[in-house]
């Protein structure tokens, strides 16, 4: 298994007091850090070695958060990246979850927040590189959706759907008890168990998200409900 202390991750940010508060939470958890003012400034090394995970302001000088991600994942398909955006950059987060980023964290948040996004993402990683043959592999398996809760992949129909961790977080949540209704709070608590900034739009934003993903691979896709006034729950028909 993957561990921390060889971990090296590279945070861009353009804010100093960011870079210095984030990189002391993720190297007190032993990982290893370096940090760039901006994205010119850390393509001049990613374009020479990669990080292992990239953490990445979006709004920056020279090279802002969304090009530098663009280079990163022509170069990589695997190398996992979480955004830092403000709550007004929806657009943003957008584009950059489309360009292929792993999760996104808005401003403010938690540095607990952010560090366990961090393992999640290096654990992740860990378990595709070793393959999928694992012992204690864990699957829930409800109806046509399959979810690997260790590899935080999920299947619809056998088909692959690419999610992020917050996106699988917040769908195991509905899934795990189907018919069950999830309230907007409890989502906020199974998506960002850390982090006390969330809103209830992020939550609405994510959902809106996971159905047009999961509508891509199967436009007839339905299972997650709207219950107006309550807030969300995964239905469970007959299926074939």
């Amino acid at each position: 298994m993957h561990q921390p202390s060889r971990g090296l991750v590279a945070l861009v940010d353009d804010e100093e007091n960011i870079r210095e508060t984030v990189a002391f939470a993720l190297r007190r958890e032993g990982y290893r850090v370096e940090v760039y003012a901006d994205g010119e400034e850390a393509w001049s090394v990613f374009s020479r070695q990669l990080p292992d995970v990239a953490v990445l302001d979006v709004m920056m000088p020279r090279m802002d958060g969304l090009e530098l991600c663009r280079r990163l994942r022509a170069a990589s398909e695997t190398l996992p990246i979480i955004f830092l955006t403000s709550r007004d950059e929806e657009f943003d987060r957008v584009l950059g979850l489309e360009l292929g980023a792993d999760d996104y964290l808005c401003k403010p948040f938690s540095m607990r927040e952010l560090t366990a996004r961090v393992k999640v993402l290096f654990r992740r990683l860990a378990l595709a590189q070793r393959g999928a043959d694992d012992s204690d592999e864990k699957i829930l398996a409800v109806g046509n959706l399959r979810l690997d809760l260790r590899r935080y992949t999920a299947h619809w129909r056998q088909r692959p759907v690419a999610l992020t961790v917050t996106e699988f977080m917040i769908l195991h949540a509905l899934a795990r008890h189907p018919g069950h209704v999830k309230s907007r709070e409890q989502l906020m608590q199974e998506g960002y168990p850390h982090d006390a900034y969330v809103s209830d739009r992020t939550i609405d934003s994510h959902i809106k998200r996971l159905r047009k993903k999961l509508c891509a691979v199967d436009p007839e896709f339905d299972r997650i409900e709207t219950v107006y006034g309550l807030g969300y729950r995964y239905r469970q028909p007959a299926e074939t």
